[in-house]
């Protein structure tokens, strides 16, 4: 009697590792595919590929615009084409974060020197004080040598539409902040073909702007945000194919 209960026990256990087993194993598989496409090629987090700055679900592209730089040239968006650039808005008078945000720049600037496929534009947000020739004295004083680092000045109203609407960073007068005018001190990633980039964050959205007021020999501020001006250098290479 026992031994045919032990076959029909064999039995049972064969029909079970017949049947379950495989669809056992196959959900690990399944499961293991699922933990892997999470760090695969097509995930942003995983291989660090910069995002697009989306409204309303398509690519933000920095809007046509035309001013005069520091040497008093009219320069526009076009003259950035196939250049990847970083844009601002500060103004030359600034007591603040202005000139963290120049030096930080120019850091970048001499650390990518000799690729004429990187520049910079710096949108004054004081137009009526920062003519063009101001803008060259405020360059040469802060060493900028970047023939496409264009310091830019023109009509205010042009000026604030570019930053509050184009850009989406903020930008206004204001008689009782220090200087006159408020801004928050980022800085915009733009590639060659004029489009807003940036990395993703930890949880895989995109940071949007790069922190400018902090500099790569203080780390962090005195909130305990860390500087951002390393990864934005890692990402311009990135954009520029100079990966290292």
């Amino acid at each position: 009697m026992k031994k045919y209960s032990y076959v029909g026990i064999s039995f049972i256990i064969l029909v079970f590792g017949i049947i379950f087993i495989p669809k056992i194993v196959n959900r690990v598989k399944k499961t293991s595919v699922v933990k892997n496409d999470r760090m695969s090629a097509d995930n942003p987090v995983a291989n660090e590929k910069l995002a697009y700055i989306k409204i309303n679900g398509r690519p933000k592209k920095v809007p046509d615009f035309a001013f005069l730089n520091q040497d008093s040239i009219t320069v526009t968006n076009h003259d950035y084409k196939g250049k990847v650039y970083v844009a601002e808005f500060f103004f030359t008078s600034c007591p603040t974060i202005c000139p963290k945000m120049t030096r930080n720049l120019v850091y970048l600037q001499n650390e990518l020197k000799g690729m004429d496929n990187f520049g910079v534009a710096s949108f004054t947000i004081n137009p009526r004080f920062d003519t063009p020739r101001r803008l060259k004295t405020y360059a040469d004083n802060y060493g900028v040598t970047n023939q496409d680092w264009h310091m830019l000045t023109g009509d205010r109203e042009d000026i604030y539409e570019l930053a509050n609407a184009g850009f989406n960073i903020y930008a206004a007068e204001n008689p009782n902040v220090p200087g006159g005018f408020e801004h928050n001190g980022y800085f915009a990633l733009i590639d060659q073909d004029g489009y807003i980039r940036s990395r993703y964050d930890a949880s895989g959205n995109p940071i949007i702007y790069y922190r400018g007021t902090i500099g790569v020999e203080e780390k962090k501020d005195q909130n305990g945000e860390e500087e951002q001006i390393t990864i934005l250098l890692k990402d311009i290479k990135k954009l520029m194919n100079k990966d290292e």
